[in-house]
């Protein structure tokens, strides 16, 4: 069974960068095409135009970037059908050999934990039969709640060779209200960052990385050089990159010198490069693709990796 850290790393040599392309449907965003096509006032129909459209990104993506992270929440929205079409997109990425991070950020208590946490990766177990839900590779989680909340979470991880990112420091502006809160002289999301450190440390591959992420606002450099001390054996998931305010350069001190240790998500910089009328939309998401690739690859230790050979 594969290490999930030893899987990202391997991905990431495949395609030469760490860029993760989120996809966070909107429905104002789509391609006017789309809009017209299913825009018949339903649930499904927006469901269904969203599925075309990610579907159309997984495709675009697949030979450049690692990683896909859809956010939860944009299917959520749709209701049932939705979730039908989280599920067909989760199949797809890993059709075409991406890594899939399930956004989601649960956490909960006993049962409830296990119940969230096998939904994520192994499945429901139906009379010894497994019936797999999103099959992901990797999920968000909230700590909030203590060790025994994300326990589920690391032992169903660690059982089929996924992995689990923690939030650590959020990228949102309110972050601060209950993160930075001064616990004994150290930030409390410094005790948390410790703890997952603690934690990644107990399952760690090849490449000395744990099976334990931290999600990292890229919006904070200088905290980002601290959090890269305190979790030297840590994958981390730098999610604020573009729309959100940060920039490549910000996102360096996340990085080994070797490349190694960072994946950057960038979502609406990548799914919306074009104006709802643009009929060259899918030429436009990939040129972003590669222009974000270049621009990453220029400010960071990423571009010490070798690309691939075409």
């Amino acid at each position: 069974m594969n290490h999930f850290a030893d899987s990202l790393i391997a991905a990431i040599r495949a395609k030469g960068n760490a860029l993760c392309v989120g996809l966070d449907p909107r429905w104002d965003a789509l391609p006017r095409e789309l809009r017209l096509r299913y825009g018949d006032g339903s649930l499904e129909g927006v469901a269904r135009a969203f599925e075309e459209f990610c579907a159309a990104v997984i495709n675009l993506v697949a030979p450049l970037v690692p990683v896909i992270k859809p956010q939860s929440a944009f299917f959520e929205l749709c209701g049932p059908p939705g979730m039908t079409v989280l599920q067909h997109l989760l199949c797809q990425a890993r059709d075409r050999g991406l890594l899939t991070i399930l956004d989601s950020k649960r956490n909960d208590i006993a049962s409830t934990a296990v119940a969230y946490a096998d939904a994520a990766f192994a499945g429901l177990d139906v009379d010894g039969q497994i019936q797999p839900v999103w099959d992901a590779d990797a999920v968000t989680v909230n700590p909030y709640l203590g060790r025994d909340a994300v326990e589920p979470f690391l032992q169903r991880a660690r059982r089929s060779g996924r992995g689990v990112f923690i939030l650590v420091r959020t990228s949102n502006p309110g972050a601060g209200q209950f993160q930075d809160l001064d616990c004994g002289g150290r930030p409390l999301f410094q005790h948390v960052a410790e703890a997952v450190e603690t934690w990644t440390g107990e399952h760690c591959g090849v490449h000395g990385f744990g099976d334990v992420g931290a999600v990292v606002g890229a919006t904070y450099p200088a905290e980002l050089a601290m959090l890269r001390r305190v979790m030297p054996s840590t994958f981390f998931l730098l999610p604020g990159f573009g729309f959100q305010g940060g920039i490549a350069a910000d996102t360096a001190v996340a990085f080994r010198d070797d490349g190694l240790g960072a994946v950057v998500s960038s979502s609406r910089g990548v799914l919306f490069p074009f104006q709802g009328d643009d009929p060259n939309w899918r030429q436009a998401i990939e040129k972003a693709t590669r222009d974000t690739i270049a621009t990453l690859r220029a400010a960071t230790p990423m571009g010490r990796l070798p690309l691939p050979i075409s």
